[in-house]
């Protein structure tokens, strides 16, 4: 069926985005020692690969409500495609630098392969079909740091070219086989209510701001501690470099293969009607998210207090719990994107896509902030644990943001109304689904 042909190909294509996004990784130190890199400039090179991501997003949801979701991941792929060919044959290290910056980008696609799936999947599986697209797609990172090397040892240029040439190939494949929707008229529609004005109107509805923050908190955490915690293995418990990955690697496992299961659970908790949170009674994804949310928080917090136990057994076990955490909250998020916003679903993912990653780039600064100070204030230990109830602290405004988004009045027209009323029109408000109306 070709709805299953879609999901197929968009988590194709999401996997090889991933693995080209993160393809540096393997070779970081390859890299250093040819361009003689220093260690603040390898961190620039590694948080760079974010940097494009958050406003790319947001552009690239919108375009693929209005071109369509095979021409945005078509091109994409092949341009892509084409400059990591180019990074591997230049000599100068800026030069080099302005490459990646641009394969970087490979990130954005995530909100494509959102939209593309959401047109071909109903209300009833939808949470389930993004779930599996964002858990396999996202784990090209751990494939890549797996594959690469192997394929290729030390030889980053040679997988950069490699890399291309496959991402050019099935940027092909994905625009001549790929339908952008079940129906001529609903890619039609998604099409014509793709103005700028209806981006700024998705973009700043109760929903879309809810879940873009809580969004922040899941994945945006994920992209945090994905880089963090080989670092926290290694200086919390002096594990070598091959223990603190394995270490570390359990959190992606977990983050990854589980999702699918938060888009599931979102699934059936609609289908059953069933409440687990009474006080958002009639609000079933809702519910289930806010419960993912919170069980962020509160392990982020027991992580700082089994961390300090020094056991670190007990610290991984919790790392993987936070991940099913982590995971779970993403794919009930992106359950919620496309029933919220049917029509504009490309917008609306586009926004909570790219506002989530900014978690990525602020997390991580202040773990390393609470690591350099190593000291006690006013009877609390401030070290290299401590980051994480510190962040946890940063995230209960989101959770009452959410609670009050969440409230089943507010709830019930969270995709019309919101902030920013200059960006509402009749023509747009009457074009968006309400919920309360079905």
């Amino acid at each position: 069926m070709t709805k299953w042909r879609t999901l197929l190909l968009a988590t194709a294509g999401l996997n090889l985005s991933f693995l080209i996004w993160f393809s540096f990784a393997p070779f970081m130190g390859a890299i250093s020692d040819e361009f003689g890199l220093s260690m603040g400039a390898v961190g620039v090179l590694v948080s760079a690969a974010m940097w494009m991501a958050p406003a790319g997003r947001v552009v690239t949801g919108w375009l693929s409500d209005r071109w369509g979701a095979t021409t945005v991941f078509g091109i994409v792929l092949v341009y892509v495609g084409v400059f990591s060919i180019a990074s591997a044959f230049v000599e100068s290290y800026w030069l080099f630098f302005a490459l990646r910056l641009v394969v970087g980008t490979a990130g954005i696609t995530f909100v494509v392969g959102i939209q593309h799936v959401a047109q071909w999947f109903d209300e009833a599986q939808v949470g389930t079909a993004e779930g599996i697209y964002a858990g396999i797609g996202n784990a090209g990172a751990g494939v890549g740091a797996l594959a690469l090397p192997v394929l290729f040892g030390a030889d980053w240029r040679a997988a950069f070219v490699w890399t291309g040439v496959v991402s050019i190939a099935l940027g092909i494949v994905y625009y001549v086989v790929g339908e952008d929707a079940a129906t001529q008229a609903a890619a039609e529609e998604a099409a014509e209510g793709a103005t700028v004005r209806s981006l700024a109107h998705v973009g700043t509805r109760y929903g879309v701001v809810a879940l873009s923050l809580g969004y922040v908190m899941s994945f945006g955490l994920v992209l945090a501690m994905n880089g963090w915690l080989p670092t926290y293995f290694d200086v919390g418990f002096d594990s070598s470099v091959a223990l603190a990955g394995a270490f570390a690697a359990v959190f992606g496992i977990t983050t990854g293969v589980l999702r699918p299961l938060g888009g599931y659970i979102s699934d059936v908790l609609l289908r059953r009607e069933r409440n687990i949170l009474p006080v958002f009674r009639g609000r079933y994804r809702e519910q289930w998210t806010f419960v993912c949310l919170c069980s962020i928080v509160a392990l982020l917090c027991v992580l700082t207090i089994a961390g300090r136990t020094g056991n670190v057994a007990l610290v991984v076990a919790i790392t993987a719990l936070l991940g099913t955490a982590c995971g779970w909250a993403g794919g009930a998020i992106f359950a919620q994107v496309p029933d919220m916003f049917p029509n504009r679903t490309g917008a609306a993912a586009g926004a909570v896509g790219g506002i989530g990653t900014v978690g990525g780039i602020g997390y991580p600064l202040v773990y390393s902030a609470m690591a350099d100070v190593q000291t006690t204030y006013a009877g609390y230990t401030v070290d290299v644990h401590a980051g994480y109830v510190v962040v946890a602290a940063t995230m209960l405004p989101i959770l009452l943001l959410n609670a009050w988004v969440f409230r089943p009045q507010i709830a019930a027209r969270a995709n019309v109304d919101g902030f920013g009323f200059w960006f509402v029109d009749t023509e747009e408000a009457s074009s968006t689904r309400n919920p309360a109306d079905d």
